[in-house]
């Protein structure tokens, strides 16, 4: 996994927020580990749809440059 300055791959970042979800829906972690895990999983979200918006971004401007 990337560090915290660096950003990690769409793959990296999608495999990561899977382990997490799996360990909030196996349950058996402390309320501040929930958390924890929780707040990881928001930044891992925001770092696939920053991914997914950027590849959106660039299918868009390869489809508008083919249509003049």
């Amino acid at each position: 996994m990337a560090s915290d300055d660096e950003k990690p791959s769409y793959e990296e970042a999608r495999a990561e927020l899977i382990e997490v979800v799996r360990a909030l829906e196996a349950g058996g972690t402390t309320l501040e580990e929930s958390l924890a895990l929780w707040e990881r999983g928001e930044k891992l979200a925001t770092v696939c749809q920053e991914w997914l918006d950027g590849a959106r971004q660039r299918l868009d401007a390869a489809m508008g440059s083919d249509e003049e």
